[in-house]
């Protein structure tokens, strides 16, 4: 039986998803829905099931751009061990402790370093969790609610930002003039823009609900910031020179920040005559990165070395101290990136989404509204936003015409889609990414976060259904942000019945 391009494509990351939710076991989790793929696959033949496992599992780990993104997370787990062993994060953490005297303060801190970082959604999740945990650990803010903010100003702040590795990549996908099409989907990316209300209005009000209100108690009675449950209360705890100051951490990160962006427009040509939006465009966000980290590796230890700060022994043991800390996060990557291969690449799940959307007689009106679930789903079963706009784009291209209002809708409606399911997916690569920057266990990260985005997504399928027949953006975005409020405004008088 041939289950390549059916709606068996989309089970196994279906059971992935499930298992860990119900079990708390990531690792097993991942590890069966890629077997459960391999069987697919294979049509059930034990051999060729295994063969096919470590096929795509190589495959994966030999793509130039999941390496170098590997090769980051090493480099930025050495950095923030450099500047925990300097002392920076401490000396900053005492700093912040004084001007910022409030858990609100934290929490809007961390959303406003977050929509600063906005041009790589990798880069944001670890820099923002290492500049920020010893802030928010101080006003015992739980390390999910800390990686909920990381993972809401990642993706839903790139999606709407020009400059970034995502406007490039979305311009690549649609036909004409990509950049112009882009920003004008940004006004009517609703789910990007709800989420950055929500998490002003979450950290202003203090207000919590779902598992995440009690992740949020326990933080706040007890001071365990994890719930008992991570992986990171095993880690051995490095000494703390004394010698470090708020510059061992601000000059690091201030270096890093610039060092990456010079990185991936050198990479796109700026330095070759390019202009800077074309080399963005155009730039290999992957190599950007390593480089910019290795330079500032090399910056660190400059810094740190002629100055005393730590020995040259000590930042030798900060390298296999920054791998150690990184490993998690590497091991679920993989995993995913394997799943994820199945799914898209040898049994094209994208595919059968594609063909059941041609097929489909849905009426142009509820396009948007249908676009935005479809993107949703199929960004959540694979892991991946990019692949998801891949997919859609084009279909939504070919049914609306240049110059269309619907076209900007339609496409907004994909991009907002995409990011929302990958907001959500257990096996998506920001995801992971902003459980290790805030060293949270990666399955309370996803429980506590779904029930925000979905929130979020119920306001947006009212927006994108009011947009399939007002094209107005204030009659849509209005509607939106309405549903939004109420939604939140009835949550909030429940918890107080209770």
């Amino acid at each position: 039986m041939n289950f390549v391009g059916t709606f068996w494509s989309l089970v196994p990351p279906i059971i992935a998803i499930a298992l860990a939710l119900i079990t708390k076991e990531v690792y097993m989790s991942l590890f069966i829905g890629i077997l459960s793929a391999a069987l697919l696959y294979a049509n059930f033949s034990p051999v060729a099931t295994t063969e096919a496992i470590f096929e795509v599992m190589i495959s994966k780990l030999g793509d130039a751009w999941n390496i170098g993104i590997l090769i980051f997370l090493v480099f930025l787990g050495i950095m923030v061990a450099l500047m925990t062993r300097a002392g920076g994060s401490a000396a900053y953490g005492e700093w912040a402790n004084k001007k910022i005297t409030s858990r609100r303060g934290a929490l809007l801190s961390t959303f406003g370093l977050g929509a600063l970082i906005f041009v790589d959604d990798y880069f944001n999740c670890l820099t923002v969790g290492s500049v920020m945990r010893p802030v928010t650990d101080r006003f015992n803010i739980s390390r999910a609610k800390l990686a909920y903010i990381i993972d809401a100003t990642a993706a839903p702040i790139c999606i709407i930002a020009p400059i970034s590795s995502w406007a490039a990549a979305v311009s690549g996908y649609t036909s004409g003039d990509g950049f112009s099409l882009f920003l004008q989907t940004i006004p009517f990316n609703l789910y990007a823009l709800l989420t950055i209300m929500m998490v002003v209005y979450m950290a202003y009000s203090d207000f919590d609900f779902g598992p995440m209100a009690r992740y949020e108690h326990n933080a706040k009675t007890t001071g365990d910031l994890h719930s008992g449950s991570s992986e990171y209360h095993s880690e051995r705890e490095l000494p703390v020179s004394g010698k470090g100051k708020v510059i061992d951490l601000v000059l690091p990160v201030l270096f890093l920040i610039g060092s990456c962006i010079t990185c991936m427009v050198y990479t796109g040509g700026f330095f070759d005559g390019t202009d800077f939006i074309t080399a963005f465009a155009n730039c290999d966000a992957s190599m950007g990165l390593v480089l910019g980290s290795f330079i500032s590796l090399v910056f660190t230890f400059l810094l740190y070395i002629p100055r005393k700060v730590i020995t040259f022994k000590e930042f030798a043991e900060c390298i296999p101290e920054g791998f150690q800390m990184m490993v998690s996060a590497i091991i679920i990557l993989i995993l995913a990136w394997t799943l994820g291969g199945f799914c898209s690449d040898m049994l094209a799940a994208g595919t059968f989404v594609e063909t059941a959307l041609e097929g489909s007689s849905i009426s142009v009106g509820i396009f948007p509204v249908v676009l935005f679930v479809i993107a949703t789903g199929l960004a959540f079963a694979t892991g991946t936003s990019w692949g998801t706009f891949s997919i859609l784009i084009p279909i939504a291209t070919e049914i609306f015409p240049e110059g269309s209002p619907l076209l900007v809708i339609a496409i907004a409606a994909v991009l907002a889609g995409a990011v929302c399911g990958d907001h959500i997916s257990p096996i998506s690569d920001t995801t992971i990414m902003a459980s290790a920057g805030a060293q949270c266990n990666h399955v309370n990260h996803v429980s506590t976060q779904m029930p925000y985005a979905m929130v979020v997504a119920a306001s947006c399928l009212v927006g994108y259904s009011v947009a399939g027949f007002v094209q107005n953006w204030f009659a849509v975005f209005g509607s939106a942000v309405v549903t939004l409020f109420v939604i939140l405004t009835v949550l909030k008088n429940r918890n107080k019945a209770n």
